[in-house]
């Protein structure tokens, strides 16, 4: 009986050729994350030109174009089923476009079984001006991010690497960056744009801060001049590019070559608390932290409970965890008794949220 061995996922490589018939030979459940900026079948009408009469370099190029709508939602939903199956199981996948696709886009993406998380306006400090003076400066493009199913129990977000980033405010789903221009603008000899719509470095940044880990498998299926692969390995993560235009993937190539990953202990992702070992308030008597017959105290100190040998507290005719006795002597829905009891000590009252730590560390 011959074994039946399952293909390994090269990373780190660029595929190139027709993307769905590339992204059919990828082994099942082998990515963490799918990064895709597909065609946005922009159906441009003649040329667009500035009020000096000069001529837009607006996208025309062959890859964009579509007989129909019909015909675009078709490729879509072909190119996101395929992904979906590429997906690990607690995997997510972020799709970029603007008003002429991203609606289509969405739809297919509920169709197939994902399940948003996110949209991410992405608001444009230094947009394109409508020089016809017809419609509203169009200053944003929408990324949707959106989990593998909607019974997936965990996927990557690293929220409180986020809000450091963030100078600790909670991040937002707007996010203002500038369009690619100047030094990052990848030119070719003849000074032109490399590429139409190159995307800027700091938004894959973001992104894959957001929801990726070090060492992680970054797959873009449209991966252009390599912006997805330029920020996947100076973020130490691997990345899995398909591009059929030879020109687009030779720049990629050229592009990747040049960047310095950052240290790996730089690249350390702050933890989350919801990711830390559970430690139950009883550990902390079984440990001898606390003693049945300890007394803890309110924040303020004016309210009382007793420590039971089970784990419990008593304050005169109520008894709970520590959460539910809190709650019943603020009259509060709820409460996070780590944070609201202490216990006393020489310098005064200290959150046993403390005592917690020293536990968890032992565990660890």
């Amino acid at each position: 009986m011959t074994d039946i061995k399952t293909p390994i996922l090269a990373t780190d490589v660029i595929h190139r050729g027709d993307c769905l018939e590339i992204l059919r030979t990828l082994p099942d459940r082998s990515v963490d994350m799918v990064f895709a900026d597909p065609p946005y079948n922009l159906q441009l009408g003649g040329d667009l030109l500035r009020p000096d009469n000069s001529k837009v370099d607006a996208v025309d190029d062959d890859w964009d174009k579509f007989d129909s709508f019909a015909a675009y939602d078709a490729f879509c939903r072909d190119w996101l089923k395929e992904c979906r199956r590429v997906l690990k199981d607690e995997g997510s996948i972020w799709v970029i476009g603007s008003y002429h696709n991203i609606f289509r886009l969405g739809t297919a993406i509920q169709d197939l079984g994902y399940w948003v998380l996110n949209d991410i306006i992405w608001r444009k400090s230094n947009p394109m001006p409508n020089f016809k003076g017809t419609r509203f400066t169009n200053a944003h493009e929408t990324l949707i991010w959106a989990a593998k199913s909607r019974d997936q129990k965990r996927y990557t977000f690293n929220y409180d690497a986020l809000k450091a980033f963030n100078e600790d405010t909670q991040m937002r789903s707007d996010w203002t960056l500038a369009l690619c221009t100047g030094e990052e603008r990848i030119k070719g000899e003849d000074g032109k744009k490399a590429h139409p719509t190159q995307k800027p470095e700091g938004l894959l940044h973001r992104v894959i801060m957001a929801a990726t880990k070090p060492g992680d498998v970054i797959l873009d299926p449209f991966f252009g001049t390599g912006t997805t692969g330029a920020a996947a390995k100076r973020l130490g993560r691997r990345f899995v590019g398909i591009e059929r235009d030879a020109a687009y993937a030779d720049v990629a190539e050229t592009r990747i070559k040049a960047v310095i990953p950052a240290k790996p202990e730089d690249l350390v992702v702050m933890g989350s608390k919801r990711a830390e070992v559970k430690v139950p308030f009883g550990a902390l008597v079984e440990a001898g932290l606390l003693a049945p017959g300890d007394t803890l105290y309110c924040p303020k100190g004016h309210r009382e409970a007793r420590v039971r040998a089970d784990g419990s507290l008593i304050s005169g005719e109520f008894t709970g965890s520590i959460h539910k006795l809190g709650a019943i002597l603020e009259n509060a829905p709820a409460c996070n008794g780590w944070t609201y009891w202490r216990f006393k000590t020489d310098t005064g009252l200290r959150s046993i949220d403390a005592l917690r730590a020293e536990v968890r560390a032992g565990m660890q």
